[in-house]
């Protein structure tokens, strides 16, 4: 890998990442509802410039009815209830359980596509899920309001359980489509279905200049440009390498979460938040893909 494409995968992450820290800025002024809608249609202006001029336009129409599902379960669902879980948690606690998307991801291949497993994934599988159930924990100590605790934590894993369910669908029934028309597709379609839910819960009074700027970011930056940004890295360095941002991105949400928003985890939070992430290697067989990264830069290094 180019020291480049390096840089490339960490500004990624720290874009990824700081999605958490916005949303807990933004959401309460706009809602949950309203600030995805922003989110979504920010994001296609941005990307449906880059489909024109790649010509991937006709994806999108002959496509549409697969892209409208990608749209509601890899966008809008999803975003609407990470929304609501840092309404109630800390921005770098979401981070750390954004990262089971991939747990998930490898569950579900197994259990609809078929894909092999092996005893080391069962076992990041298990691991993963003991994390979890250690901030599930947490959060209800913390927050002692017993099973409504619980409600963010589950809002969070329902929608990486999304982000896993539509990665298989995305394998199987949408491998025809054009990336870029895969991503404005998605969102385009996602802010047509949010729309009346946002209008009906518009914000009755006017966010400020720091709420829009989050709202903005998150929109044109953190969803737009990330995913250019993610697609132009998988046609450089390839798709497993590319995997490794997911790897990194709680890093930098519990860093946004700590430097901007003065957070501070718990020590359960810190214990799960590793096991998910070392659950989470063992499942996509990560230990390979570094190894591979290692060897690269060693090669490059001597060369």
């Amino acid at each position: 890998m180019k020291a480049s494409d390096f840089a490339q995968l960490l500004l990624l992450s720290a874009v990824w990442g700081s999605s958490f820290m916005l949303m807990k800025e933004a959401v309460p002024a706009f809602g949950v509802f309203a600030l995805v809608e922003l989110r979504a249609l920010g994001a296609s202006l941005f990307l449906l410039p880059l489909v024109l001029l790649k010509r991937q336009g006709g994806d999108i129409i002959r496509h549409w009815p697969k892209l409208l599902l990608v749209g509601v379960f890899n966008t809008a669902v999803p975003f609407c209830l990470f929304n609501y879980a840092v309404l109630h948690m800390d921005a770098g606690l979401a981070a750390i359980l954004n990262a089971t998307a991939p747990m998930f991801g490898v569950l579900i291949a197994y259990l609809y596509l078929k894909e092999s497993i092996g005893w080391v994934g069962i076992a990041g599988i298990a691991l993963g899920f003991a994390g979890v159930i250690a901030i599930s924990m947490d959060q209800t100590d913390l927050q002692s309001h017993g099973v409504a605790s619980l409600l963010p934590v589950l809002a969070a894993l329902v929608a990486t359980f999304c982000y896993g369910l539509m990665a298989s669908y995305l394998k199987r029934y949408v491998s025809q489509a054009k990336p870029f028309a895969i991503a404005a597709g998605s969102q385009i379609f996602a802010a047509i279905v949010l729309a009346p839910l946002a209008i009906y819960h518009m914000p009755t009074t006017m966010p400020n200049a720091t709420q829009w700027g989050s709202a903005l970011i998150l929109a044109f930056v953190c969803t737009g440009l990330a995913y250019v940004l993610y697609f132009d890295l998988i046609s450089k360095i390839g798709a497993s390498r590319s995997m490794t941002v997911g790897y990194l991105v709680p890093v930098f949400g519990i860093f946004w979460g700590v430097v901007i928003l003065d957070e501070v985890l718990s020590m359960a939070s810190i214990i799960g938040g590793s096991l998910i992430l070392l659950g989470v290697m063992m499942a996509t067989n990560a230990w390979s893909v570094i190894k591979r990264l290692v060897a690269v830069k060693k090669s490059a290094d001597s060369a």
